[in-house]
């Protein structure tokens, strides 16, 4: 059977940082040919295990103003005192060849999104299962410093606070489980009606078939 077209989704996750959502990305990325990443701009320096157009596009803020300005991003915001933004031209390529793009973006980004893109989102939030476990993911990872890591634990009330302005919750109290629901997640939403382009003409020829 020929399988029946449908329309790409902008499939995003979101979590304070330290919560899990890269890995599961990651993870997914790993699983689904069909999924392709967004690959955010960003000003911040880049860090010793990050690769350039893998993690991120690394930008001055010279450059990272003028794309904004030019309107070349689906969403941007500034985190931490660094600009992250979504570049609006691989975006539309990968949906109009019919692939889902996996955002990694927080509430600000997600915010955007469904704004100019409401009918594609899935907007999916990761919980950790307590703020100690939290704080010992963001020490146990030793990519911050100190300092850093108070800044992110102080900021991580904030970002769970918009927990209700998405689609699907998760908790990660364990990696596996999390995974396996976002994966059903992704799955469920490929099948929507109003996904799937190609159903209405193969329902009618179905029911000619039938008559």
């Amino acid at each position: 059977m020929t399988p029946i077209e449908r329309r790409g989704l902008l499939f995003v996750l979101s979590s304070p940082s330290g919560a899990g959502k890269t890995t599961l990305g990651r993870r997914l990325l790993e699983a689904d040919a069909a999924l392709t990443l967004s690959i955010s701009a960003t000003t911040r320096p880049r860090r010793q295990s990050e690769i350039e157009g893998r993690d991120y596009h690394f930008v001055s803020l010279k450059t990272f103003e003028r794309m904004a300005a030019q309107g070349d991003f689906l969403e941007h915001a500034e985190v931490f005192g660094n600009r992250y933004g979504t570049p609006r031209e691989p975006v539309a390529e990968a949906l109009a060849q019919g692939r889902d793009v996996l955002f990694d973006v927080d509430w600000q980004g997600a915010k955007q999104l469904r704004a100019n893109a409401p009918e594609d989102l899935v907007l999916v939030f990761v919980l950790p299962p307590s703020a100690a476990a939290l704080e010992n993911r963001l020490r146990t990872r030793a990519q911050d410093s100190a300092e850093v890591i108070r800044d992110r634990m102080s900021r991580a009330a904030e970002e769970v606070s918009h927990w209700g302005e998405y689609d699907y919750v998760i908790v990660n109290d364990d990696l596996e489980r999390a995974y396996n629901e976002v994966r059903a997640i992704l799955t469920a939403e490929r099948l929507k009606r109003e996904r799937r382009k190609g159903l209405s003409a193969f329902v009618e020829g179905l029911l000619k078939d039938l008559g």
